[in-house]
């Protein structure tokens, strides 16, 4: 049984099409790809241009086998498992023409994206902006200080990760106010990487959403947004939690399945279950609590590997990654991993940031500094690999 139900508020979702477009202004859309992304850039072009198929991963863009207008790409492998989605190209185009109606984007934009082509936000955003007639810059062959300076140079529209915006800010210097729309999406934004965007952009509307490869936009956020919430249900979706409190979606632009025989697209009704906890507000505002696969018991008491992420980040850790370990008296014992050179006086901030936010139990036992956070070509943090790394041999 559902114990609380929120659907987005009205907007036309109905698809107009098929097929993908490339809607004019090409000659403006391979400025930004270099190295790793010219060949992925030429191929998305291509598929487009010829009405193939699509398929996108780590390894590239090419024309899908078999005919119609499907869509594969892979998800960011966060939960251990990269996965490749199918899904059809009208379920993106809806909300492409969402976008365009709500938030006014269109041929007079020119985008950014900083990840690579293999990762869902970043196609997404590629072929919106070339379905809606916009420039496309495409960045993440670039280090933040080039990304700075090709955001100087027209861009209006930038779709990224909170990571990704983190390396921008750590290379940030004068402010660029022809930047209108920020779009960000794969993980949480703190409230000081929040401020510190504002700066940077002091025209741009900063959108905060909840989505995942399978499902595209569940919530989006806006300036009447509350602190902490991923905003109220995007355009055509609904939203329901379970008596646990699992989110649960139901919407146009859910994805048709996987092209990996074993997986299926676990549909009950209509609706798919996220995996992730979370609760609304009376108007409909979403909170996440995080993630039902990292809910943690340590010491009797239940915690979200998420909320201590976000206590570290509040306490100065930049980049890092919280890690449950087994422990035969506690359940678990908690390891912090947090990118940069060695610092004993972080390492303790960061304990009693936690112990004071969270309590006694949330306090890492023990605190690593790498010079390089690993990450996923998604740029979340590589959980799996440094759960792997640092288990108990």
């Amino acid at each position: 049984m559902a114990s609380r139900r929120c659907d987005g508020w009205p907007a036309a979702v109905t698809p107009t099409g098929d097929w993908f477009a490339l809607n004019g202004r090409a000659e403006a859309i391979g400025c930004g790809a270099r190295g790793q992304n010219r060949d992925a850039v030429r191929a998305l072009l291509d598929c487009l241009a010829r009405r193939l198929p699509i398929h996108a991963s780590l390894d590239g863009v090419r024309a899908a086998e078999g005919a119609g207008p499907w869509l594969y790409c892979q998800s960011s492998g966060s939960g251990g498992r990269v996965k490749t989605i199918r899904r059809s190209q009208s379920s993106w185009i809806a909300s492409f023409l969402v976008n365009r109606d709500t938030y006014g984007l269109g041929a007079a934009d020119r985008y950014a994206v900083l990840g690579q082509l293999g990762h869902s936000l970043a196609l997404y955003a590629s072929v919106e902006a070339l379905h809606l007639g916009a420039g496309l810059e495409v960045l993440a062959s670039d280090g933040p200080r080039r990304q700075l300076d090709a955001l100087a140079r027209g861009v209006s529209v930038i779709y990224a990760t909170p990571t990704q915006l983190q390396r921008l800010l750590g290379a940030a210097g004068a402010p660029l106010p022809g930047v209108a729309h920020v779009f960000c999406g794969g993980g949480r934004l703190d409230p000081a990487s929040r401020a510190a965007l504002g700066e940077l952009f002091p025209a741009a509307m900063i959108r905060e959403f909840y989505g995942a490869s399978e499902t595209s936009f569940i919530a989006i956020a806006d300036g009447a947004t509350p602190p902490g919430s991923v905003g109220r249900a995007y355009p055509g979706v609904e939203l329901d939690l379970t008596d646990c409190a699992e989110i649960r979606v139901r919407s146009p632009y859910l994805a048709a399945g996987y092209a990996e025989p074993d997986l299926k697209l676990a549909l009950q009704d209509g609706w798919l279950a996220t995996g992730d906890v979370g609760a609304l507000d009376a108007a409909g505002h979403l909170f996440l609590r995080g993630r039902l696969g990292r809910m943690v018991t340590v010491a009797d008491r239940n915690l979200f590997l998420e909320d201590v992420e976000a206590a570290m980040r509040a306490a100065g850790a930049g980049l890092c990654a919280a890690l449950a370990l087994p422990d035969p008296l506690r359940g678990h014992s908690l390891l912090a991993v947090v990118e940069g050179a060695p610092d004993d006086a972080l390492a303790a901030r960061l304990r009693r940031h936690c112990r004071a936010t969270l309590g006694d139990h949330a306090a890492p036992r023990r605190v690593v500094f790498l010079e390089r956070l690993p990450l996923l070509a998604s740029d979340k943090p590589d959980l799996a690999g440094l759960a792997a790394r640092f288990a108990a041999p």
